[in-house]
């Protein structure tokens, strides 16, 4: 089993205890591709599986899981709110090289305001410091992407494997149960100019995420630049194919 199947079996299954879940459409071809890297000894199966899921509150729950033995496990997964909540993005992306471990979990805000964080990250901050008293500040990132992370953003590079199999998978569930916990308590939005500013957030968000995913190079490598793109833009950032079919009110 891979390093990280137990963090996405846990999250499905703690998902579908808590909220009605139903399948999100995965485009055809798109469901598992397996490529072969390296030669001789250094020859290496990659499997790639999607998983997705939506529920009444939540557009969409998905899952890239990239299993390639000692070379390469990754997962991320990432759950869209609907349009008409004001809820964050939950996100983690959890990543194993040969030069270690990248880990980056957070409740990603569509807004900096005070009274934003004070409703989504302020809750997580005193669990989030005792956190990285395990798994200290994993360094600098691009300074454009620091809009898109929350004061309790967890980024950390673990050096051992033991560290993610318990401290990092019990930072997941904590972080995954408190999304829940707000997913439960999100109230519809009505008013017309605060719906148009959530809508905006995704959009940026979104668009800035298809545009510097950090898996394109690898999935390019695995399996060629035309899946990639069309797995990029047409299931794990698909916002803008969906949106005229959405209904936001």
């Amino acid at each position: 089993m891979s390093l990280y199947q137990t963090f996405l079996d846990y999250a499905i299954a703690y998902l579908r205890e808590n909220l009605d879940l139903e399948d999100y459409p995965i485009p055809e071809g798109y469901q598992q591709k397996q490529a072969i890297t390296g030669k001789g000894k250094r020859e290496q199966e990659v499997v790639t599986t999607s998983h997705g899921f939506c529920s009444p509150k939540l557009r969409q729950i998905r899952a890239a899981h990239v299993e390639g033995g000692n070379s390469l496990q990754v997962l991320n997964f990432v759950i869209f709110p609907n349009l008409n909540y004001d809820l964050p993005f939950f996100g983690a992306d959890l990543v194993t090289l040969p030069g270690g471990h990248l880990i980056a979990i957070d409740m990603q805000p569509l807004f900096h305001t005070n009274h934003y964080q004070d409703k989504y990250s302020k809750p997580l901050l005193p669990t989030f410091q005792e956190y990285q008293k395990e798994l200290p500040w994993g360094g600098d990132f691009p300074e454009e992407a620091q809009q898109y992370f929350s004061p309790a953003f967890l980024w950390t590079r673990p050096d051992k494997t033991e560290i993610v199999e318990t401290t990092v998978f019990s930072a997941f569930k904590y972080y995954l149960h408190t999304y829940v916990d707000f997913v439960k308590q999100a109230q519809k939005i009505t008013d017309s100019q605060q719906l148009e500013n959530v809508l905006t957030a995704h959009k940026n968000y979104i668009q800035y995420r298809a545009e510097k995913d950090p898996a394109r190079g690898m999935l390019t490598r695995l399996y060629g630049t035309e899946w990639a793109e069309e797995y990029i833009h047409g299931f794990l950032f698909d916002l803008e194919r969906k949106l005229p079919h959405l209904s936001i009110a």
